[in-house]
């Protein structure tokens, strides 16, 4: 790892303003093929990384692969969950609810927090309304959901699931490991905002585990069938995966399967294309959001996932202008590489 990764990693975005570019985010990507081919890159793809909520349709593997998913009926909208970071709009506060209803927990099995929703309006609406939250609102409440049905279906005690010992724990670092083809059993640890354990590994491993969600065909065939699931259920229901407004369910609407598109805090973000056999993953050095997803963005258009014509409908996602607080043009994010 080099001595001042962010001093070596490149300008991805601009943001400008007036004539001139007021601010940038450097970061660094990787867009990878399923046997290791590095497509594309930008930075160091080997200094380690958190990859936060982004890993989230990695983590779902275990859940549908095991059986846990069809053994409790669960559809679509599910499976999108449990990839999801969402808004904790009501629609997803009450879903899962009735999720865990139909496993016979109640949300009081959940071991996150509450929050109000983090889309401004709708948690400003929830507090007008006085909405009771519960663990249900959390924006992750749909992975900790995926991991309690896996645990009640293979008989683990669901108590304790977000510990790094616990059995659900245990597999998901074994999908990572296989899927990423890496050792993380000496990388670094950390807490993540919903209390599950966060592993450091390596961008480049990141990005080849993501590879092989959109290319899986030299996986076994239960784990290949597991893939293609997660793919079509957040495809099938992209709201769940992050709701109103959100970059990762807009793009998914236009674009379904072709892109499986997942937020992580701190500025990460991963991607899978089926068509082109491509996985990627990048990670903003700053954390922010923004940054990431404009770099995202120039990278569904420079492999062929979002055409002209997609474009014109996914701008706002693409190219975000800018305002003053009375809604005039300032200037514009874009990217950079």
């Amino acid at each position: 790892m080099s001595a001042n990764p962010i001093a070596a990693n490149p300008v991805l975005v601009e943001a400008t303003r007036g004539t001139m570019v007021e601010s940038f985010h450097r970061g660094r990507y990787v867009v990878m093929k399923a046997d290791g081919t590095v497509v594309a890159q930008g930075g160091d793809i080997d200094a380690l990384m958190y990859p936060r909520s982004a890993i989230k349709p990695l983590l779902a593997i275990a859940f549908v692969e095991s059986g846990a998913a069809d053994a409790f009926g669960l559809e679509d909208k599910h499976i999108a969950l449990a990839c999801s970071s969402h808004n904790g709009e009501e629609e997803h506060a009450n879903t899962v609810k009735a999720w865990l209803e139909k496993i016979g927990l109640s949300v009081e099995a959940l071991e996150c927090a509450p929050h109000y929703s983090i889309d401004p309006s709708a948690g400003i609406k929830q507090a007008f309304d006085h909405v009771k939250l519960t663990k249900a609102h959390n924006n992750c409440s749909g992975k900790h959901s995926g991991f309690l049905t896996t645990a009640m279906h293979l008989g683990d005690d669901p108590k304790g699931y977000i510990e790094e010992a616990h059995p659900v724990q245990q597999r998901l670092i074994k999908v990572i490991e296989e899927m990423g083809d890496c050792d993380v059993s000496s990388t670094p640890r950390g807490i993540d905002g919903c209390g599950i354990p966060v592993i450091g590994m390596r961008l480049r491993d990141l990005g080849l585990g993501m590879a092989r969600m959109a290319d899986p065909s030299g996986l076994d065939a239960k784990r290949v069938a597991a893939i293609k699931r997660i793919r079509k259920g957040c495809a099938s229901a992209p709201f769940m995966v992050a709701g109103t407004g959100r970059f990762c369910t807009g793009i998914m609407e236009e674009c379904g399967e072709d892109a499986l598109v997942k937020v992580g805090a701190e500025g990460v973000y991963c991607a899978a294309f089926p068509k082109q056999g491509l996985g990627v993953a990048l990670k903003i050095d700053d954390g922010t959001q923004r940054g990431a997803e404009v770099a995202m963005g120039a990278i569904l258009r420079q492999h062929g996932v979002i055409d002209d014509a997609r474009a014109v409908v996914l701008k706002k996602y693409l190219t975000p202008v800018l305002t003053n607080w009375a809604g005039k043009y300032a200037g514009d994010l874009r990217p950079a590489f």
